[in-house]
């Protein structure tokens, strides 16, 4: 059996952080140990619900946004910037809470962190224009996004490569919850309460997570955080952008949310407009890909180990690039219909499952040292690369599922491509060890 961890909580110097100072290190419980040979359920249920903060932030309010449109008698545009807002500042949020929990351990840092959240979201509750919901929005997302930076990291500091590419697939085959429970859960509220309430009811969950969160183990030692400096380190992540491997990892996962942001974003219009497919069934397609990807991350978390990290993904890059090319041909042609469409993007959509794990432990590991860091670099590059890819199916919006499509595609083929810088380095490195 390997060595366990022992996990302590230290305090944080005064003056550096008001959130993080006004915890009180004696008033925190005493922190238990995790193993390394498996983590806890409580520890598993709790990092996948602080991983799924962004789809439990965006999908429970989505059937609130035509009564948005009416109660601030604003366009429809407009009042999609709440959604766009909340992607802004959960990509640029990401990259403080990296180096913060690297420096200060990861459970001080992600209970201040839904701090934010419930602030943020009692600030959606209460605001009086659109334009302040939207601004309160964005401090939701920069407190949510603490959750799955930290998650991530908690699972490098356990686990090498393999480990922690399974643990992560654990806990998105759990928070793959999330988005098909949401879109219900806030349609169920609206009938009894309206939009505030749906942002009450999100502060409401902050507040559970706090309590859940107060008695997680620490993950990171003292003896293994960062000394450096908050602003040098934010200095730093110059460094992680000009590491190869990292960057191969973050450019490959990136494009393929470009692509699936694409895929939020289009499908709406592909299926409801041009197919003419009723509300209620869109849900049902769109939960379908839920559960594909689901059922490979769990594939993933059964074969990662014995298999290892880079094989898995690289077939989930070659997974990615097929099912893109194929989604992009069936919208051009529309060869096959509604159906034609829908298991190729059925495909891109589970693809997720053996890509999206093994990308980001692959990437943590290239620096282990700074893995909160390079997590928030990577998740970073993933949210803001998702915003592109939505973008550009509206910019290029025809009336079809042809934007959508084109996105879909290229993002697919520039996914697999950097995939193989990674696999190239990985091979030469393993020929360098055989030599040796």
């Amino acid at each position: 059996m390997e060595r366990l961890r022992r996990c302590n909580l230290f305090g944080v110097e005064t003056g550096e952080s008001i959130i993080l100072g006004s915890l009180n290190r004696e008033a925190m419980p005493q922190a238990s140990t995790i193993t390394r040979d498996a983590a806890p359920l409580k520890v598993v249920v709790v990092l996948s619900a602080m991983m799924a903060f962004a789809s439990i932030s965006t999908d429970i309010y989505l059937p609130a946004l035509p009564t948005l449109k009416q109660a601030f008698a604003e366009s429809s545009a407009n009042v999609e910037w709440t959604l766009s807002g909340f992607l802004v500042g959960f990509s640029i949020g990401q990259l403080l809470w990296g180096p913060i929990s690297d420096r200060y351990g990861r459970r001080l840092p992600m209970l201040a962190g839904i701090v934010l959240f419930i602030i943020g979201s009692m600030g959606c509750a209460a605001a009086t224009t659109l334009w302040h919901l939207i601004g309160w929005r964005v401090i939701q997302a920069a407190g949510a996004c603490a959750g799955p930076v930290i998650a991530r990291a908690m699972a490098r500091d356990l686990y090498g490569r393999d480990r922690a590419a399974q643990l992560l697939s654990t806990l998105m085959l759990v928070m793959g919850i999330a988005p098909l429970l949401g879109p219900l859960v806030g349609a169920q509220v609206l009938h009894v309460g309206s939009w505030r309430t749906l942002f009450w009811m999100l502060a409401v969950i902050g507040a559970v997570m706090i309590a859940a969160v107060w008695r997680l183990p620490e993950s990171l030692p003292a003896d293994r955080r960062s000394t450096t400096p908050i602003q040098a380190a934010l200095a730093g992540y110059g460094v992680l952008l000009r590491n190869r491997t990292i960057m191969a990892y973050a450019l490959a996962s990136g494009f393929y949310y470009a692509g699936l942001y694409a895929y939020l974003a289009g499908t709406p219009f592909a299926y409801i407009t041009y197919y003419k497919v009723p509300a209620d069934a869109y849900g049902l397609l769109l939960g379908l890909g839920i559960i594909g990807q689901m059922a490979l991350n769990l594939i993933n978390r059964r074969y990662v180990v014995q298999l290892g990290s880079e094989r898995m993904f690289r077939w989930g890059a070659t997974l990615v690039a097929v099912s893109g090319l194929w989604s992009g041909a069936a919208a051009w042609t529309g060869v096959g219909g509604l159906p034609g469409l829908v298991v190729p993007l059925f495909v891109f959509l589970s693809a997720n499952g053996l890509f999206i794990a093994n990308a980001v432990a692959g990437a943590m590991e290239a620096q282990p040292d700074r893995a909160g860091a390079t997590s928030a670099l990577v998740g970073s590059i993933q949210f803001g690369s998702g915003i592109f890819g939505s973008a550009l199916v509206g910019w290029f919006a025809d009336g079809t599922p042809r934007s959508m499509g084109a996105v879909i595609a290229v993002t697919g083929v520039c996914s697999v491509v950097a995939a193989q810088f990674v696999s190239r380095k990985t091979r030469s490195t393993a020929a360098i060890i055989q030599q040796c």
